[in-house]
């Protein structure tokens, strides 16, 4: 999220039908509307490889997993959020045409501009939906994916996962290789010509 918030209070009737017309997403925060900067292409690339492993994993299952323009829409504090990927496995999101309000896991690619914010206050935002069983940060300037877990006491414990390793996502029970998740993915500077 660019901290670029509008003039006035929107509400969030407001919001949403702006949203369905506006070129630009926009994320909302308690009345304030905040435009959303452009991704680079790893991190285009990388939310592909989440959403399409999570895609064929979930089939059959009753789960869906969706990426870019559906939002995660925290009810209790009067937000929504446009997560890379988002999973939910509950039936009543089905009534929803372009937000999640009962999702189990997240995932959010970290880019310079939003790390400090995806980490610090989105975080602790996504923590109020009761629903949320896992959150899952991937940098795409190094192959690292952290996964914060709810456990049975509601709190949230930290699993980091580097390279040649597997990630466990327990909402949905799934193993991935971390090398799934960086295909296609160059660390090395490109030479052009």
């Amino acid at each position: 999220m660019i901290a670029t918030p509008s003039y006035d209070y929107i509400s969030p009737t407001e919001y949403l039908e702006g949203e369905e017309t506006s070129p630009v997403k926009h994320e909302y925060r308690q009345g304030e509307v905040y435009a959303m900067a452009g991704a680079s292409n790893t991190h285009v690339v990388i939310t592909l490889n989440i959403a399409s492993l999570l895609r064929n994993h979930l089939r059959g299952s009753g789960c869906q997993a969706y990426m870019a323009d559906t939002k995660a829409h925290i009810e209790l504090i009067d937000t929504y959020y446009y997560p890379d990927v988002i999973v939910s496995c509950n039936q009543k999101d089905k009534a929803f045409n372009n937000f999640l309000r009962y999702p189990c896991l997240i995932v959010e690619v970290l880019s310079p501009t939003t790390e400090a914010f995806d980490r610090g206050d989105k975080f602790a935002d996504y923590r109020q939906l009761e629903s949320l069983q896992e959150y899952v940060l991937v940098s795409q300037t190094r192959i690292n994916v952290e996964v914060f877990r709810r456990n049975a006491e509601g709190q949230w414990v930290f699993y980091s996962y580097g390279q040649g390793e597997n990630i466990h996502l327990a909402s949905v029970n799934f193993q991935l290789a971390i090398a799934d998740v960086y295909e296609d993915i160059s660390f090395e500077p490109v030479n052009l010509p």
